[in-house]
């Protein structure tokens, strides 16, 4: 089966999918990408960019049985602008985020027409698939409330004609083999996320700030991605646990960061917005321990109320809970193991987002939509 990709913004987890994918796929693909640089152009540019690209392919005899893109593109305009042999090619289109429930820090400054190009992307595809139920059903309820907000010609019945094509695929990845025996020394406690306030530093911060009260030595590490203009709480925290600090910082390079990921004993996630949780899963499958809050999609990853002694592995929201875990944490490793029993448990629990086991699940959906065209 020929599949023809498209992703304006090739970086970060766009990236990361649409290559795992076509690593593990039996599938022959062909591959468009632009690179990650200002988003918003690339929403609002590319469907006309990719749709000239392809007519000149087309003219050199190319062909296709599926159309395969992410939520960065405009399909609906993608097709309108290209021939009339890629129009009739059934589309998938895959929502790693959307604009209706990506956070703002006012309201005012969200640009509804990302929005409704999200939402004609949906219209216009054979399939949309979600990174979880929870991004899926957010955005459902959060796309009923925004058409609610026009004047008239409403039309209230794309969230029901989309829920009808919707379904969910987690994205895999690449599989961490789980480090050797630990090296000795305190708790080595991990944050990796964007430095920005949707995965609410201050709270991770405030809970490490009560466990260095409490007399208890940790080790730190906070990673991901920086901005421009990083929260004012990184520069405080750098000055405050300067003393504890193993790697403060954006990694370099997957080197870099698979290390720091197997040097972890706990990864902690504070996020108030998150769609999945990709560095959440490779942390487990390096063999850390989790904490999570009881939001988001973590409770879906994770399993919640389907495996026994997954609560183990979440905190009530709050930053005097996620201060007690840390500290029992610290407290356990004192007298010689995080673990309760299995240390494993949470590998295998992992497994299963590994691209190895979700490559031919994505084939297959994928060959099924391509044969009811």
């Amino acid at each position: 089966m020929r599949i023809l990709a498209l992703e304006p913004y090739y970086g970060g987890s766009h990236k990361a999918f649409v290559d795992g994918w076509q690593a593990a796929s039996r599938h022959n693909w062909s591959l468009f990408k632009l690179a990650p640089y200002k988003w918003k152009w690339r929403m609002r540019h590319s469907a006309v960019t990719f749709a000239d690209q392809i007519r000149q392919c087309v003219a050199k005899g190319h062909q296709w049985d599926l159309i395969f893109c992410s939520d960065m593109l405009n399909l609906a305009e993608f097709l309108g602008l290209s021939p009339q042999a890629v129009q009739k090619l059934p589309a998938v289109v895959y929502f790693h985020e959307n604009q209706l429930t990506y956070p703002v820090r006012f309201e005012s400054e969200r640009d509804y027409q990302f929005a409704m190009t999200n939402m004609t992307t949906a219209l216009a595809a054979k399939s949309v698939w979600f990174n979880s139920a929870f991004h899926r059903d957010s955005f459902l309820e959060a796309l009923v409330a925004f058409l609610g907000k026009m004047p008239d010609c409403r039309p209230i019945d794309a969230a029901e004609r989309i829920r009808s094509k919707a379904l969910v695929y987690p994205p895999g990845v690449n599989g961490i083999p789980k480090r050797g025996n630990r090296k000795a020394g305190p708790l080595r406690i991990l944050w990796a996320a964007r430095w920005e306030h949707d995965k609410n530093p201050e709270d991770f911060f405030e809970a490490l700030k009560i466990l260095k009260t409490r007399g208890f030595d940790f080790r730190l590490s906070v990673i991901g991605e920086q901005f421009r203009e990083a929260p004012e709480v990184f520069a405080w925290a750098r000055r405050h646990f300067d003393g504890h600090i193993d790697r403060w910082g954006y990694q370099q390079n997957r080197a870099e960061y698979k290390n720091a990921l197997k040097q972890a004993d706990v990864f902690v996630s504070t996020a108030d917005h998150e769609f999945f949780g990709i560095s959440a899963v490779e942390a487990a499958l390096a063999g850390a321990y989790l904490l999570v809050p009881k939001r988001l999609a973590y409770p879906e990853i994770l399993r919640l109320g389907e495996e026994e002694g997954i609560e183990d592995f979440f905190y009530d929201n709050s930053v005097a809970a996620l201060a007690d875990r840390l500290t029992a944490l610290a407290q356990r490793l004192e007298k010689g193991s995080l673990w309760r029993d299995d240390s494993n448990r949470l590998v295998r629990l992992m497994e299963r987002y590994k691209w190895a086991n979700l490559g031919g699940v994505l084939d297959q959906a994928v060959a099924k939509i391509a044969e009811t065209r």
